[in-house]
């Protein structure tokens, strides 16, 4: 299987923001905001994996800035890690008026995607990734612990098993 670069799957949503978006202060309500990083994201990782897709988690969401009737949005999404048949996905979203100005970087997390064979039934394994700039590469090397951490809050993992993380829990011995 070959390799994709980051660019590869680049994937960027544009929305604008609706009356019906918004709660009653005229702000982006956040549900609709994670629905729209879901899809912008399970494209992305659809197109990395050559496959459709199921999202796996959601980290962290961060809330930093509200976004308000009629801004535009911008939600960029790009794979930063391959594993056996999951990639993580980093999401960022960005708003601004009409016009394009006054962009702010309003949220951002990270999404776990896993690659289903054609039967949309099993896990199937995807292509590695392959980092180019030195803001993939640092992204690339920080997902396995995002992944251990993951894994340890599901109760997938035992914190006393994990590899990158083990030195946080070192009272474990």
């Amino acid at each position: 299987m070959k390799g994709k670069k980051v660019a590869d799957s680049k994937t960027i949503m544009t929305e604008l923001i609706m009356p019906n978006d918004t709660n009653p202060l005229g702000n982006l309500m956040g549900g609709n905001l994670m629905r729209w990083m879901d899809i912008a994201g399970s494209i992305c990782a659809g197109r990395h994996c050559e496959s459709h897709v199921v999202t796996a988690s959601v980290d962290h969401v961060s809330f930093q800035h509200p976004i308000k009737l009629g801004n535009v949005i911008s939600i960029n999404a790009t794979v930063t890690r391959a594993f056996t048949t999951s990639v993580e996905i980093y999401l960022e979203v960005y708003a601004s008026d009409i016009t394009g100005a006054n962009t702010t970087k309003s949220n951002h997390a990270y999404m776990t995607f896993v690659a289903l064979d054609s039967n949309s039934l099993k896990p199937k394994k995807v292509p590695v990734l392959l980092p180019v700039s030195s803001e993939e590469q640092r992204l690339f090397k920080s997902a396995i612990r995002r992944r251990e951490l993951r894994l340890i809050l599901s109760g997938r993992l035992k914190a006393k098993d994990a590899i990158d993380l083990r030195a946080y829990f070192d009272d474990l011995d």
